[in-house]
């Protein structure tokens, strides 16, 4: 086995904590903190995945009303063990080119794009620590065969979880947290549906 390096030992007996992930540059750069653990995304990742993530950040990029921003692999510190990185998310504060992530606050909702490597993380341990950072809009989306179908979902304020708020399959049209209106079969190009 092979020595691990010096900045993959945690700075402290307690682990990582989310201020840790900006003092990591030779980290790779889809890195994760969940429960003061580093999660590396280390697997190549999919055309199919990359391309609806392009293609879901430029439609939602023309539609989102002014002052609220699409940011693409930004980490959220959701508290201080904790800070995962959605492939979107939408938010209300302004744009700051020095940003490295954002608060739950500032949140408007998150978008996961589900991989074969992130699939747990994805559907149960990120849908559940969004919720508990009470953001109150989640998507998570599927690949049916190559085609895009988005589970979106609401948080239930007496209860502090997602609810089920409808499964998309070739069109989204949405009025929470904003006006949405997207044709889902052509954000992936190519896909022939």
């Amino acid at each position: 086995m092979t020595a691990l390096p010096d900045w993959m030992r945690p700075p402290r007996a307690e682990g990582w904590f989310a201020e840790d992930l900006d003092r990591l540059p030779e980290a790779p750069r889809h890195t994760e903190l969940i429960d003061g653990a580093l999660v590396f995304m280390m697997s190549p990742q999919r055309s199919w995945h990359g391309r609806l993530v392009t293609g879901l950040t430029l439609a939602l990029m023309a539609q989102v009303p002014d002052g609220v921003e699409v940011e693409r692999e930004m980490t959220i510190r959701l508290d201080a063990r904790n800070r995962p990185e959605p492939d979107l998310l939408l938010t209300s504060a302004p744009y700051d080119p020095d940003r490295t992530w954002y608060s739950p606050e500032d949140v408007l909702f998150v978008v996961e794009v589900v991989s074969p490597e992130s699939a747990h993380r994805d559907r149960t341990v990120k849908l559940r620590k969004y919720a508990e950072a009470g953001i109150r809009h989640h998507w998570c989306v599927e690949d049916e065969d190559g085609v895009p179908a988005v589970h979106v979902y609401e948080l239930d304020a007496p209860t502090g979880s997602y609810a089920p708020a409808g499964i998309f399959r070739r069109a989204l049209r949405l009025s929470l947290p904003v006006e949405i209106d997207l044709d889902l079969d052509g954000l992936v190009p190519g896909l022939s549906a």
